[in-house]
């Protein structure tokens, strides 16, 4: 029996259940390598909102770093996830030994070779949505091109350093929140996170992907 047609407007809207179209959503989260200011229990927090996109069935994608992201990792591992890692550096041997970076708790990991400032913009462009929690001012240069892209943005306050400076930032920049929300609890943030992903796509026609 011949194979139905399948046709471009079928493909463009998601509508054909032939062909696969499940994708995963991806989460990054954007957070402190050096964890000292952050607040007690962040790291416990990070993990548990790993573990959480990874029962969710999202990707976590981090930047291949310690502290907030490798507890992250840590966490969407543990529970079975997939973690995707962006590297600052250019090959495998410069991110161990020149960067000092970790490798474990990754299913992959992409060697940009653009040092921290590139990485940062191909990390926040890679995902769907960006998790805060904590940082400095690494995160905070995640924070702002995920703002400027549009992109949903969840802010884990009560996690120290920039999380907590966010809320301050964007009222003094008389910019409006955009599409950021902000929670303390890691299972509510991400419950607003998905819903601004839905609502969007649903705005732009991508029904092919529902939550």
């Amino acid at each position: 029996m011949p194979r139905k047609k399948i046709t471009e407007k079928e493909i463009l809207s998601g509508r054909n259940r032939n062909h696969a179209y499940h994708l995963k959503y991806k989460f990054c989260v954007s957070g402190a390598a050096e964890t000292g200011h952050c607040t007690r229990g962040t790291l416990e927090k990070a993990e548990a909102i790993g573990a959480e996109i990874a029962r969710r069935g999202h990707i976590l994608v981090t930047g291949a770093t310690i502290g907030v992201p490798y507890f992250a990792a840590k966490g969407a591992k543990d529970a079975g996830g997939i973690v995707i890692g962006i590297s600052p550096a250019a090959s495998k041997t410069a991110h161990v030994k020149t960067y000092h970076l970790p490798l474990d708790y990754h299913d992959l990991i992409v060697y940009t070779g653009f040092d921290y400032s590139g990485r940062n913009l191909l990390l926040t462009r890679s995902a769907d949505a960006v998790i805060t929690i904590c940082g400095r001012t690494g995160t905070l240069n995640e924070f702002t091109i995920a703002f400027e892209d549009h992109k949903p943005i969840g802010v884990l306050e009560g996690t120290g350093g920039t999380a907590d400076m966010i809320r301050g930032i964007l009222e003094n920049a008389h910019r409006g929140l955009g599409t950021v929300v902000f929670d303390d609890d890691p299972s509510r943030l991400l419950d607003k996170v998905e819903k601004l992903i839905g609502e969007a796509e649903a705005k732009n026609g991508l029904k092919g992907r529902v939550l």
